[in-house]
């Protein structure tokens, strides 16, 4: 006899043996012992979920005389007439094949003719949806009204294709993905029927692999153990997948997240250089950047992802570099690569463009990249370190001191020189003589007598708008941003006119205002800062506007 496939060797006779969808196999279980059959049902649901099977079932089981639990007996006439191909009973009409209107006008003479073997005649019609309008026009009035020993199925797996009319007169079932669980249990009962050894964490990869379909996971499960002769290995599942390397795969994306750019694109080289497709590198990088995150966010992660000790360990020690929101972004970067590879002309192009802005979130203008590198600089606020603000530009070594010569030598404007020499000025005196000198290399320590220390007052005003009063915009506005004091007033500069006129209007001025108020600070004003002009002329600039009317020379 010809070798049969695991899914047709192992297909369910009966309702038990049926993988999960309980609340079908209930309904229909019902219908049977209570003798209220239906005359069109409709199985919708994904690939490899049971419809097929499940529509065999019941065409039996509806037509058996002594039915066990609801599930054809297998013994009766009935069931060893319709268990020959040759019985005309049970007809399966594959749709995509037939699916004209001639075929449908054939299905609806002969449906008149009574069973031979059993009480009703069933039609299962198979990928129902790619029936023409004519065919779908044909079987209407048949499949409202058919003779009473007339039963219809109709299996699709794109039901939103079926015409109204047709949805009308059918009880509808939808099919579910199957559990990976339920996938691996049904996969070890196959294996220890048929005497063969596996690796549970073998299982696991063969079920993921599956997808929530139980034909997949059998067919997959076919070929691993035709591949291997001894005992099956988490290994030869990947091999048999055509998988990348798994421990390439994991430096590939310890790189990425470590955002050491170098690192992840020579690894990708290095598989690519064996012959593996991009598109199965885009689908190994997602299925261990879930992992990863399965390993990050779940306690019970260690059952989840059912792996061996070894990669698993090494999947933990991976996640840990990163947060969650960190996870979630990469992931998302190539979610966008796999879909943009069916329209690529350069697979390879669209996975390194990838793989670049993945592990350069400090050149992604992407909101989720805006979001890192806010969270970066508030773990620098929270540290102590200085934000990444330009300073003032410092005196050059290589000029001359300069002197300032009053021609007029009175007494009062001398005495008002040497208070603007003194760069140490007591607090109780900043709060009535302006500060000039704060663009200097040397600043007053504290602002006019309420003692706040000057240098950390704008970081404290950066730290507020990300975290207390979370104004994202004000925030990335203000990052940039230089700042001086003057006297009790804080002056912020700025080079660009459109941020100059964004925080000038009303209502930012006043969160501004707002928040400031709450770190001590009355007063400020926002200015455009010339380009090119140092500390040194600003002070000078303002030391002649002090004294003017007055003759000074500056030597």
């Amino acid at each position: 006899m010809a070798y049969l496939a695991f899914y047709r060797t192992f297909r369910p006779t009966t309702f038990d043996e049926v993988v999960r969808q309980e609340h079908i196999v209930r309904i229909l279980k019902n219908q049977i012992e209570s003798d209220k059959v239906g005359h069109a049902y409709l199985f919708c649901g994904p690939r490899g979920t049971g419809k097929t099977t499940l529509a065999k079932i019941f065409a039996k089981a509806i037509n058996c005389e002594n039915p066990v639990n609801a599930s054809p007996c297998g013994k009766c006439p009935a069931c060893r007439a319709l268990a020959n191909g040759s019985n005309l009973d049970i007809s399966e009409i594959d749709a995509a094949s037939n699916n004209g209107v001639d075929e449908m006008r054939d299905l609806r003479e002969k449906v008149q003719y009574p069973p031979v073997a059993g009480k009703y005649k069933v039609y299962i019609i198979d990928e129902v949806h790619m029936l023409t309008q004519s065919a779908f026009n044909a079987v209407l009035k048949t499949l409202e009204e058919p003779p009473r020993h007339a039963v219809f199925i109709l299996a699709t797996t794109e039901p939103q294709k079926i015409p109204a009319t047709i949805l009308s007169r059918c009880m509808r079932f939808d099919f579910k993905l199957i559990p990976q669980s339920d996938l691996e249990g049904l996969i070890k009962s196959v294996f220890e029927r048929t005497g063969k050894e596996y690796e549970d964490a073998a299982i696991s990869a063969i079920a993921r692999a599956g997808a929530g379909s139980a034909r997949d996971s059998l067919s997959i499960a076919d070929m691993c153990a035709s591949y291997s002769r001894g005992k099956l290995t988490y290994d030869d599942v990947n091999a048999v997948l055509g998988s990348a390397e798994w421990a390439k795969v994991a430096h590939i994306c310890g790189s990425i997240l470590k955002e050491d750019v170098n690192g992840a694109l020579t690894a990708v080289e290095d598989i690519l250089s064996t012959g593996k497709g991009v598109g199965v590198l885009i689908k190994d990088i997602l299925s261990f950047l879930n992992e990863c995150t399965i390993v990050k966010v779940c306690k019970t992660a260690r059952e989840i992802v059912n792996l061996p000790d070894a990669t698993y360990k090494l999947i933990e020690e991976i996640a840990s570099v990163c947060e969650g929101h960190k996870l979630l972004r990469v992931t998302e970067i190539f979610s966008r690569a796999e879909t943009d590879m069916r329209y690529s002309v350069n697979g390879r192009i669209t996975l390194e463009t990838a793989v670049l802005k993945a592990s350069m979130p400090q050149i992604d203008y992407d909101i989720d990249a805006l979001i890192g590198k806010i969270n970066a600089l508030e773990q620098r606020i929270s540290g102590g370190l200085p934000l990444n603000v330009p300073a003032p530009k410092p005196v050059q070594s290589e000029k001359p001191a300069k002197k300032i010569v009053l021609e007029e030598d009175t007494s009062e404007k001398v005495e008002e020189v040497q208070k603007f020499e003194k760069p140490a000025v007591k607090p109780e005196e900043t709060a009535t003589q302006p500060q000039i000198f704060d663009n200097m290399p040397v600043k007053p320590a504290f602002i006019g007598g309420i003692g706040i220390d000057k240098n950390k007052i704008f970081a404290q005003f950066i730290k507020s708008l990300r975290t207390t009063r979370k104004n994202a915009v004000l925030f990335t506005l203000c990052m940039d941003l230089d700042h001086a004091f003057e006297g009790e007033k804080l002056i912020l500069f700025t080079e660009s006119e459109a941020v100059l006129k964004s925080l000038g209007r009303v209502d930012n001025a006043k969160f501004i205002s707002e928040v400031l108020l709450e770190l001590g600070v009355t007063d400020y004003e926002v200015r455009l800062k010339a380009r090119g002009e140092d500390g040194y002329e600003k002070a000078l600039k303002e030391l002649k506007s002090n004294f003017e009317g007055t003759d000074i020379e500056i030597k």
